[in-house]
């Protein structure tokens, strides 16, 4: 035996690995592009941490002030914090200092928006049905680790911009009922800015959030593994099967898609600049950094701060700030409800089987129409986020854009929301007559009592199973109980009258097509 093989025949002997291994590399992984999602999410995470890794090195988690002697000359001899002087250090006199602190910003603004568009692809096509509610979960919570890890980042250089960011932080935390005055003291140990914020916030940034997030990405590909992939459908394609390419054809593409997304990460870096501290200076409380803004996955909390009107409510001499109040709650509810969603669904349709087949979004209209309004709402909100922007640059009052964005608010989610479900009953209907009378082929054929027709062809059987293999829901039945009749409530809105076109059943497409001649090739 070569050296090789006595190694690995010992560690067969003490940990027993090689049988699940073996049985991990003879499966099949399905091969379609939004799978991709998911990959890029892992791949721009390990760039993180490793261009994270590199800038600890450098880095000085301290509000203590120093005076700045560095490369920068406009800011020579000023006072600033020591974070601030290390930030510039790292992009001025540490070799491609600068290139990995760009490349680590970019690739956290490609991993919360790949985390999204994942999660919106499992959301679009069920793919968090039973066996997957803990995937789920994992996902969301991830999401929400991955804002927090990116706004406690985005405060460390102790910045005009950061600070400005925080001041609207803190008003937020401070208009919380009972308890706002206290954590605003924790976290920024003190009345606001503090001089332990930044060391505070690198911790959570560093090894809490990270840490979380290792976690639950371990607890992600265990479970993925546990319940192989899910599949869209097609023709051998079943709840019990898994047709793709083999482990290690997959493996080597995935190689692939690691290298071409740190590639990306790092042109980005190197052609696109991004937070440039040294023009906004170091943070003090008496000024705010004009036109200021949030990375985007945290301009939709900014979008609803900036067009709340200045509501405030006074009693028992207290205040209540719902200019920061109701935008808050109104952010977490909007997040809670995309978390909560597979389990009301779930629960309305009682379907407790195991799902390894995907939906096609058309033909779940009403979960499809849900998913395009809560990203509506989202968009609009973004664009709250700019409204000084977007006033100066086309010289607009910018009240109009604030009162353009409050009405969008309302009326765009609900217009989405019936766009949306009456183009996916329209695809429904055309899945139907495609698959009654075939694809058209621009054929005109003449019959012989002188009548036109366009000429069809039959769909092949791969392509009717696909239009065909979905399973409709019925709504469920009034009950007695109030939770049952909440649930017969849900039922009918998901699944009820006016929610999907009736497929074709086999008796249909037989009928239609016995000696079929006509208008068919």
């Amino acid at each position: 035996m070569s050296k090789g093989e006595k190694v690995a025949d010992w560690a067969e002997g003490r940990l027993g690995v090689r049988r699940p291994v073996r049985e991990r590399t003879r499966r099949a992984f399905p091969d379609h592009w939004s799978f991709m999602l998911g990959e890029i999410c892992l791949y721009s995470f390990v760039v993180l941490v490793v261009t994270g890794v590199y800038l600890t090195f450098y880095f000085h988690p301290s509000m203590k002030e120093v005076q700045y002697n560095g490369s920068y000359a406009p800011l020579r001899g000023q006072m600033v914090s020591e974070a601030f002087d290390s930030t510039l250090h790292i992009s001025f006199d540490v070799r491609g200092g600068l290139l990995i602190r760009q490349a680590h910003h970019w690739a956290a603004l490609v991993f919360v928006a790949a985390l999204l568009a994942h999660m919106m692809r499992v959301f679009f096509t069920g793919a968090f049905r039973k066996p997957r509610e803990l995937t789920w979960l994992i996902g969301f919570l991830l999401l929400v680790l991955a804002m927090f890890a990116g706004l406690t980042g985005y405060d460390l250089p102790d910045d005009l911009l950061s600070g400005t960011g925080l001041a609207v932080v803190n008003g937020t935390i401070l208009s919380v009922p009972l308890v706002g005055t206290y954590l605003s003291m924790f976290l920024f140990g003190g009345e606001f800015p503090g001089d332990e914020l930044v060391a505070r916030f690198n911790t959570i940034h560093v090894l809490v959030i990270p840490g979380l997030m290792v976690g639950l990405l371990t607890a992600h590909l265990i479970l993925m593994l546990r319940h192989r992939h899910t599949q869209y459908p097609g023709r051998g394609r079943t709840n019990r099967n898994v047709v793709g390419v083999p482990a290690k054809v997959h493996m080597v593409k995935s190689a692939g898609y690691f290298l071409l997304v740190t590639g990306v990460v790092f042109v980005m870096a190197a052609v696109a600049q991004i937070n440039p501290v040294w023009q906004y200076g170091p943070y003090r409380a008496d000024q705010v950094s004009a036109g200021s803004q949030p990375d985007w996955y945290m301009g939709v909390a900014d979008g609803l701060l900036r067009v709340m009107p200045g509501w405030e409510v006074s009693f028992w001499g207290h205040t209540l700030a719902l200019d920061n109040l109701i935008p808050l709650t109104v952010g977490v509810g909007l997040f809670l409800a995309l978390g909560v969603y597979p389990f009301i669904e779930s629960w309305a349709t009682g379907d407790k089987r195991e799902q390894n087949l995907l939906d096609r979004p058309r033909n779940r209209p009403v979960r499809t129409a849900f998913g395009v309004a809560w990203l509506s709402f989202y968009g609009v909100s973004l664009i709250g986020a700019a409204n000084d922007i977007i006033a100066i640059r086309f010289h607009v009052p910018i009240e109009s854009v604030t009162w353009a964005v409050r009405i969008g608010l309302l009326v765009v989610p609900v217009t989405a929301f019936v766009l949306t479900k009456r183009l996916a009953l329209g695809l429904q209907r055309g899945d139907r007559d495609k698959v009654l009378h075939g694809r058209e082929t621009g054929i005109i054929k003449r019959l012989p009592d002188g009548e036109f027709v366009e000429v069809h062809e039959p769909l092949r059987q791969e392509e009717l199973h696909v239009l065909t293999q979905h399973e409709q829901y019925q709504p469920i039945g009034p009950g007695v109980r109030p939770s049952q009749r909440l649930r017969s409530r849900i039922s009918g809105i998901l699944y009820g009258e006016g929610t999907q076109i009736i497929k074709p059943t086999a008796r249909e497409y037989q009928a239609l097509h016995k000696g079929a001649g006509g208008d068919h090739a």
